[in-house]
């Protein structure tokens, strides 16, 4: 698959110790993400981290958001530093950005739209968890504010298969470039 990699930037999301630790089979999503991020750094694109996070006590989130609430109170008494952490197999290099968002979107109380305009970035390939949640959302803010992109199928994962494969194979191909973690590697 021939694509043009520049003005393009790998995004890699919500890969936290915390979050993986909600896949039955992380071990397969950890091993094709690191390949990804190898083929960007060997193609001099650049590695974008998302991570979720708040302050500590969660002053961010609001009990009437239905999917954050729930959370309030276990992420009130966690350090925040390490909660954001992305798993060590997946690390960013000291170079390479790392952004915190506040809710599901990757742009979504971020500074994500800035950092991509610095690096002159039209282009983003997706990676993360949730494919319903993290790369859904930064899809479909994407897509409206006119970037091209691309999911790495192999590289989202979902705790529901069914609403991973429904999404990949119908969803995202109607705003996406959507292909294998073997097409993506032939850039």
């Amino acid at each position: 698959m021939e694509q043009n990699t520049q003005n393009t930037a790998l995004l890699v999301m919500d890969t936290q110790v915390g979050i993986l630790g909600m896949l039955p089979d992380a071990g397969t999503f950890l091993s094709n993400v690191a390949k990804a991020i190898a083929t960007a750094r060997e193609h001099n694109i650049p590695v974008i981290y998302v991570v979720v996070g708040f302050r500590q006590g969660t002053p961010e989130i609001n009990m009437s958001n239905k999917s954050f609430s729930t959370f309030k109170e276990r992420f009130a008494g966690l350090d925040m530093g390490e909660f954001m952490k992305v798993h060590p197999d997946l690390a960013p290099q000291a170079d390479e950005v790392t952004v915190i968002k506040r809710r599901v979107s990757a742009f979504a109380g971020s500074d994500l739209e800035v950092v991509l305009r610095a690096f002159g970035i039209q282009h983003m390939v997706l990676t993360g968890i949730a494919t319903s949640g993290v790369v859904l959302s930064t899809l479909r803010e994407a897509s409206d504010k006119d970037y091209r992109l691309t999911v790495i199928a192999d590289c989202c994962a979902d705790g529901d298969e069914e609403v991973h494969r429904v999404l990949t194979t119908k969803v995202f191909p109607r705003q996406a470039d959507v292909v294998t973690l073997e097409e993506w590697s032939k850039i």
